[in-house]
């Protein structure tokens, strides 16, 4: 008899669970809703930073430099993703952002398939894969929150192009592929023979790729990985060669030219600040989960060595330690607690048993997805013109940014701006650099000394000479702000309006 929570094989012919074909249709029609926003590409949160990345890959893709600011420093940004990405751009020709959006088709066409990978090592039943699609994305809470590698729907749909939703579809595949190769004898299907040495060095492979494409997701492959591999019922023969893979993972990593890997182990203490928000409203963001909680309680009780109930404590620890440590980084793990979460839900639906409890948990989950559904219902603002909608669900999502495409006709490429922080997220997607970066840089040394020269230059009481020195020492050409704050300053010119009562300004030479 096959202990719960085990990897199984599945059989050749299995027979449609109740409700199979009718999930399988939500979740599609929750991925063409994915796709449409794929075309929008709504302007919000980092995708400046990803446009940006791929604007220096197209132009130099051997030393593309900081992809923000005129600096030559690498950057964690230029991953084995972003470069074959720069390469498309680079023979293709196409727009950064006609690249982002057939990188983002990979991307959700590698999660969907990930997590239809992944569930099908844990149950054989059709249902599961697309139910548990379901639950990844819909069971959250009822209060707004989007984060790269959160995968609730309004997240996807701010996130969809990013590396991250690649970085996550990968570990799918990753968890999918180690949890076949770590059966024991008594798992695997007659005839198949134990994961040989290649193929853990292919996970070792993946499992580096997924780390350099998107460290936070790496984290959360990783401890995934590490609840597959604790749950395994493998020979000693396995065990070797998992670390001879994690030893080929790690040198690969190492190798990496673009960037230190190893160096960013040391970058937490400065993310800190910027991720202090993941411990704040809790309740109101995941309170859904607590239904997969449950799930998990029941698989617990069966298996001790469950391999859901081990992810799911391995993230909920680290994410905990995080919050007492004051290590607001290591908030970003949460995805390895939500994941297994709300995987046990799908499964407990569909898995054999009690009639009746099967019946209580559909029941339960299906009032759970449409309470999610309705919590994130903003994301049709993203596909649908707003005066289309109804006044509750537009107001369920901020309006997206409106970019600064209004700037090219004057700004080349590698032209300085200077301009504060947010119009600094935007500007280098359309290739040229600010003085500081819109997001905090681990590489670049003089970062605080950048911030400092445009706090003073935008101040009100700043000399004209002092405004001058920082433009000179910084190769400014052109000045980006909101409002009459800069009119009539001297050396400055007025070139164009933007949106928001925005205004371009020349630099005389």
């Amino acid at each position: 008899m096959e202990r719960p929570g085990t990897t199984r094989a599945v059989p050749p012919r299995t027979v449609a669970a109740p409700g199979a074909a009718t999930v399988g249709a939500v979740a599609a029609l929750l991925l063409l809703l994915l796709l449409l926003v794929v075309v929008r590409l709504p302007w919000a949160g980092d995708l400046g930073m990803h446009a940006a990345t791929l604007q220096r890959l197209r132009h130099s893709l051997l030393d593309p430099g900081n992809p923000l600011v005129d600096a030559d420093t690498p950057s964690p940004y230029y991953s084995p993703w972003t470069v074959l990405l720069g390469c498309v751009a680079r023979v293709t020709g196409f727009s950064v952002f006609v690249v982002l959006r057939l990188g983002a088709l990979v991307a959700l066409g590698l999660l969907a398939t990930g997590v239809w990978r992944y569930v099908r090592t844990l149950s054989a039943r059709p249902a599961a894969p697309p139910l548990a699609l379901l639950c990844l994305v819909l069971l959250w809470g009822t209060a707004q929150f989007g984060w790269s590698g959160f995968l609730g729907l309004t997240s996807l749909a701010l996130t969809v192009s990013y590396p991250s939703v690649l970085a996550l579809g990968l570990a799918f595949h990753l968890w999918a592929w180690l949890a076949r190769s770590v059966r024991g004898d008594g798992e695997r299907p007659a005839g198949e023979r134990p994961a040989g040495w290649g193929v853990l060095a292919g996970l070792g492979v993946l499992w580096a790729v997924v780390l350099l494409v998107h460290q936070f997701s790496g984290i959360v492959a990783s401890l995934g990985a590490l609840a597959v591999v604790g749950a395994a019922r493998a020979g000693w023969r396995v065990w070797g060669r998992l670390g001879a893979g994690l030893l080929v993972g790690a040198v690969v990593l190492w190798l990496w030219p673009y960037y230190d890997f190893y160096a960013l182990l040391g970058a937490g203490d400065g993310m800190d600040a910027v991720h202090r928000s993941l411990y704040r409203d809790l309740l109101g963001r995941y309170w859904l989960v607590l239904l997969g909680v449950a799930a998990l309680g029941a698989r617990w009780r069966r298996d001790r060595r469950d391999t859901l109930v081990l992810f799911f404590l391995l993230g909920a620890v680290v994410f905990a330690a995080g919050g007492v440590s004051g290590h607001w980084s290591w908030g970003r793990v949460l995805p390895a607690a939500l994941i297994p979460a709300q995987v046990a839900v799908a499964l407990e639906v569909v898995e054999p048993g009690r009639r009746a409890v099967r019946a209580g948990w559909a029941c339960v989950l299906a009032a759970a997805l449409a309470v999610g559904a309705w919590g994130q219902a903003g994301t049709l603002a993203y596909v649908v013109d707003r005066e289309a909608l109804p006044g509750a669900v537009a107001g369920k999502s901020p309006r997206p940014w409106p970019g600064y495409h209004w700037i090219t006709p004057w700004v080349g490429y590698g032209d300085v701006v200077m301009a504060r922080r947010l119009p600094a997220r935007q500007i280098p997607a359309y290739g040229a650099y600010t003085v500081a970066p819109g997001y905090p840089d681990f590489f670049l040394r003089d970062e605080g000394a950048r911030a400092a020269a445009v706090r003073t230059y935008f101040a009100r009481d700043t000399v004209a000479g002092t405004r001058r020195d920082i433009l000179r020492e910084y190769g400014v050409r052109w000045v980006v702000d909101r409002g009459a704050g800069l009119r009539g300053a001297e050396g400055l010119r007025v070139v164009a309006r933007g949106p928001g009562g925005q205004v371009l300004y020349a630099v005389a030479d």
